[in-house]
């Protein structure tokens, strides 16, 4: 049977996982597996967290909706990289379609809360932050004289100059960033203002194109980083890359603004850390080399 199980990780590993840290042991990923379990340990230990709920079938979300209103987001109550999340919905008929669509991923789902403003991960290890980011949707910024089409061109090869592929992933012209921009009255042929940001796609995810920003970590305002810090222990672990949301920012207190942690992820990604599209390169080998010396049990085992 345990070489059935880790015959079976292995799969899912390469499948789904590719690419992401293994650090924790089977114990800890299992305490942090689902973001309902997230919620629940971020209830008990007092961190800002969205009101959410499990539903089953569309009617569950149509509940939650009713109760706490618009917008809120849609995702699988377990999975990776945004796989499955629809956000932000701000209708019933957006509610009803990611409702429906998100069980392509997993039978149970997650409504919540949504809150618009910066998506930070939060890389902690023991007693220390070890690296932050900023993450972005896909987006240019008009000249005043090209296409969307060329921009996107354009900021293709920039990062392929700046070496970022395969993990950071070339903004692809199809039918979901045409889509996108067809809701905001746009077209790939469509020429923005000099300075103006456009917003190519929804999703902060790598795969359509997203990027990220490094954070200089010493910039985070004190009553942050000790928040960070505190969520470690609740599930016993070595590394968690923490997700959240802060309305003004890192460097402003949590206690001055909105601000929602998401979930924890037991195997974070930490390959685009070291792939910045902005902000400067960190030097992790010394935690990589740490974290490589740690004896974690089960590791092979979903």
């Amino acid at each position: 049977m345990t070489n059935l199980k880790k015959l079976l990780y292995s799969w899912i590993d390469q499948k789904f996982l590719g690419g992401c840290s293994s650090y924790n042991s089977l114990n800890t990923r299992k305490s942090c597996r689902s973001k309902k379990q997230a919620r629940e340990m971020f209830m008990k230990n007092g961190i800002p967290h969205a009101k959410g709920s499990i539903f089953y079938s569309p009617f569950g979300a149509l509940a939650f909706v009713k109760k706490h209103g618009f917008p809120v987001v849609i995702k699988p109550n377990v999975s990776g990289f945004s796989r499955g999340s629809h956000f932000p919905i701000t209708t019933y008929s957006g509610l009803l379609k990611a409702a429906i669509l998100v069980k392509i991923w997993w039978p149970s789902s997650v409504v919540e809360q949504y809150l618009q403003g910066n998506n930070y991960r939060i890389v902690v290890v023991k007693d220390e932050i070890m690296s932050v980011i900023q993450r972005y949707p896909p987006f240019v910024i008009g000249d005043g004289v090209s296409k969307i089409s060329e921009l996107i061109d354009r900021e293709n090869e920039i990062r392929r100059k700046m070496g970022l592929y395969p993990v950071i992933h070339p903004i692809e012209k199809n039918n979901g960033i045409t889509r996108f921009l067809k809701k905001k009255g746009l077209a790939l042929s469509s020429v923005p203002s000099k300075d103006e940001q456009v917003i190519l796609y929804n999703r902060i995810s790598l795969a359509p194109g997203g990027v990220v920003e490094i954070i200089d970590k010493h910039s985070i305002h004190p009553d942050n980083g000790k928040l960070f810090l505190r969520i470690l222990p609740m599930f016993n672990a070595n590394i968690l890359g923490v997700d959240a949301i802060f309305s003004k920012g890192i460097t402003f207190s949590y206690k001055e603004q909105e601000v929602i942690f998401l979930e924890v992820n037991s195997r974070p990604y930490l390959k685009m850390h070291d792939f910045p599209r902005y902000g400067e390169k960190q030097n992790l080998r010394p935690y990589y080399a740490a974290l490589d010396r740690l004896d974690v049990q089960e590791k092979d085992i979903f």
